[in-house]
């Protein structure tokens, strides 16, 4: 990371020298501009509404172990021991299944988040290209690979306000232009 900062420090400090065009930098928080875009925002909404119905899968999971266990717990003394073998091998069986079921549901939640911030991030790669095009930019940065900007170069709210315009409620609304 810092050998990438040196070179980009020094390519630029050679462009400015080898060119008089002005070097325009700016930067944007991509993880900002995904929470605060309407239809960042949607999907979020809807993976949080798919985790909560995953949870309760897992729940009523855990509570069917949970109870397994506390009657071995309260009357395991009392059972034969092939009885009680048998409700170990039972508790052990759903333990795996339990833990097979939270790994399962937590791939598929991954993988949905992923396909839809990705959807969302190809989107904003284009206007931030169209962004840079149109204003002159040199280089457009993600916030996370800056260590200290001037807020004047932050580009967040504009990529929200284009994104929104473009993708958003009112942009089916809107006649093309």
């Amino acid at each position: 990371m810092t050998r990438f900062i040196l070179a980009l420090i020094a390519a630029l400090s050679f462009a400015r020298a080898a060119h008089a065009d002005e070097i325009k930098l700016g930067y944007v928080d991509l993880q900002r501009a995904l929470n605060e875009v309407e239809e960042g925002a949607k999907a979020k909404a809807a993976l949080k509404k798919e985790f909560d119905e995953k949870q309760k899968q897992l729940d009523a999971k855990q509570n069917e172990l949970k109870s397994l266990k506390d009657e071995l717990d309260s009357r395991g003394t009392m059972m034969k021991p092939e009885v009680k073998q048998d409700k170990l091998n039972e508790l052990q069986k759903k333990l795996m299944e339990t833990q097979q079921t939270y790994m399962q549901l937590q791939q598929e939640l991954s993988k949905r988040e992923q396909d839809a911030t990705a959807e969302i991030f190809k989107k904003m790669g284009v206007i931030l290209q169209t962004m840079g095009e149109e204003q002159g930019y040199t280089l457009i940065v993600e916030k996370s690979a800056v260590l200290y900007a001037k807020g004047a170069l932050d580009l967040t709210n504009e990529l929200i306000r284009r994104y929104n315009d473009a993708y958003g409620k009112g942009a089916a609304k809107k006649p093309a232009k």
